[in-house]
């Protein structure tokens, strides 16, 4: 096994763990600070679990029944999960609105205390783990990993202090607003987690700037008259691109096959992590515009 697969085992070892005593304590105590905290860390576990798939997954092949592989799972994953997770969210919501409008007390908060307490330690010593295999394998899943939880140490803080100021206070509007707080803030995580499932299913194109940096290889071959049908999609860590180049037509087609190899090697370049699929298809003129005419009339057929 992998210390990538190690690492995002682990931290959803962590967050299944971090999820089960908060969970109790946030039910015993009516807290909806913890109990947020606990789908907050539910989350987690999802996150970190998926990442492990992604990984699984990323590290086969295309084969004859998926001949572009299969990066398009991480996609349908996400979906699934920002939907239960917006629904846990909303769920939250409730429990923070319902508490404050029948001003439903806390208890147990000594144990609720030392709890978050703990879930705060735990947190930062598996960020500093996350860093290290990060900094070791240079995995892009590991670093986001290590981000995500970088941010559970805000929140984990946040709850401490609510639970904190109940505890000294009795004022029972922290928790509620800290608890409707953590609950927007999951519902919104949820909501990115949906966009970006469904754009990558839609064969959402790459970002702006890395188009323009695919151009740039394309336009920097002198050998190149023009370029058009330029397409590119993403699917885990796969890159797709597909493109037309135009050549003079006396070029030999061993020597046109060389440019494109460069080409190639240049688009590559931009991102090496990446697994890159590019398909070049080598014209002797520009057919765009015949092309474009007769789909034109195709269409209108």
């Amino acid at each position: 096994m992998t210390l990538q697969k190690k690492a995002t085992l682990v931290s959803s070892s962590v967050a299944g763990f971090l999820t089960l005593i908060k969970f109790g304590i946030g039910v015993a105590s009516g807290s909806v600070a913890v109990l947020a905290s606990a789908v907050d860390s539910i989350l987690d576990m999802f996150v970190s679990l998926f990442n492990y798939f992604a990984i699984s997954k990323s590290e086969q092949p295309a084969d004859e029944t998926f001949n572009y592989g299969r990066g398009k799972i991480e996609a349908l994953a996400s979906m699934i999960e920002g939907s239960v997770i917006a629904i846990s969210g909303l769920f939250l919501l409730y429990q923070a609105v319902k508490k404050m409008i029948y001003g439903e007390g806390s208890s147990h908060l000594d144990l609720a205390l030392y709890v978050m307490c703990a879930s705060l330690i735990i947190t930062l010593c598996l960020v500093f783990y996350l860093n290290y295999v990060a900094k070791k394998t240079d995995s892009m899943v590991i670093k986001a990993d290590a981000l995500h939880y970088k941010t559970d140490i805000y929140s984990n803080g946040a709850v401490l202090l609510s639970v904190g100021i109940v505890y000294l206070t009795g004022i029972e509007f922290a928790d509620v607003l800290v608890g409707g707080g953590i609950a927007i803030f999951i519902i919104y995580s949820a909501y990115e987690l949906i966009q970006e499932g469904v754009l990558v299913l839609l064969d959402r194109s790459l970002e702006h700037e890395t188009v323009l940096k695919i151009e740039n290889a394309i336009k920097k071959e002198e050998a190149v008259n023009d370029f058009h049908y330029l397409k590119t999609r993403q699917a885990g860590q796969d890159i797709f691109v597909e493109v037309h180049l135009v050549f003079d037509c006396l070029i030999s087609l061993m020597d046109a096959h060389r440019v494109s190899d460069r080409i190639e090697d240049s688009i590559r370049a931009i991102e090496p992590n990446k697994n890159w699929v590019i398909n070049m298809h080598l014209d002797p003129y520009d057919d765009s515009i015949i092309n474009d005419t007769h789909h034109v009339q195709k269409g209108s057929l």
